[in-house]
């Protein structure tokens, strides 16, 4: 089974870079889509039928901003559309696919440009991660995919000492991955498989930033430790230019 977290940065945008032809050769079981940026009206749920995807997709009631999707070939039993929390869910940020053996999330975690919404963002990690420790009471097998807008660790983001008073690599956002990690019991599957430095899942589209490797790992596919034995595999996806992410892909045996 293949499961692939990408945030698209318009999925009307990726569908306009020939997203649909990537989708038929990555061939992922379920996709994982983040900052979707368009209503349900608006996004081509036809095409992606064609090519064997049942979709759902939780947008912002803001236009053009936000909003979350899951495409599987398998139906779900059922799909969750937000965490309950209006304030969050008016954002389109959370969204769930329940399966018979495990269930799926597509999360988009707030970016925070300042203080108030730095505030807005500790609050939503905080929410989530209770939210996750009360679903895993019901749900123990998870896949939780996602833009999570924070770099855990130093090797997860390019220059770690010139950027540690920014945003997205602060120490109480890698404080809360941490404490996320080992209370709702999560792998983060990439460096389940890779310790190595260098692999990012973001770059800005300034100063030629891609071309340079100087990159955030921003872009999470976390495993429930119940599933842990059956992990085979976590890559990022580099080579992929839909957006200013790339997917990240997780494979189970």
């Amino acid at each position: 089974m293949k499961i692939i977290s990408y945030n698209v940065n318009g999925i009307r945008a990726a569908f306009g870079k020939d997203f649909l032809g990537w989708m038929k050769v990555a061939n992922p079981d379920v996709i994982c889509i983040q900052e979707s940026k368009a209503g349900t009206d608006q996004i081509d749920i036809k095409s992606l039928q064609e090519i064997g995807y049942h979709s759902y997709w939780h947008s912002a009631q803001k236009k053009g901003y936000s909003g979350v999707g899951i495409a599987s070939k398998l139906e779900p039993k059922h799909v969750e559309y937000g965490c309950g929390i209006e304030h969050y869910d008016s954002e389109g940020r959370i969204m769930r696919a329940d399966f018979e053996e495990f269930s799926v999330i597509s999360v988009y975690v707030p970016s925070a440009s300042n203080i108030e919404r730095l505030d807005f963002k500790m609050k939503f990690c905080f929410d989530f991660l209770d939210y996750i420790k009360e679903l895993k009471k019901t749900i123990p097998n998870l896949i939780i995919c996602g833009d999570f807008n924070i770099c855990h660790e130093a090797i997860d983001i390019h220059n770690p000492k010139g950027l540690a008073t920014t945003s997205g690599f602060l120490p109480m956002e890698r404080e809360w991955m941490t404490k996320f990690m080992e209370e709702c019991e999560m792998i983060d599957s990439f460096r389940h498989f890779n310790s190595q430095p260098d692999h990012y899942s973001w770059w800005s589209y300034r100063q030629n930033a891609r071309a340079n490797n100087k990159g955030w790992r921003l872009d999470y596919n976390f495993v429930s430790r119940t599933l842990e034995n059956k992990l085979s595999r976590a890559v990022i996806l580099k080579e992929v230019f839909h957006s200013d992410h790339c997917p990240v892909l997780v494979e189970f045996s």
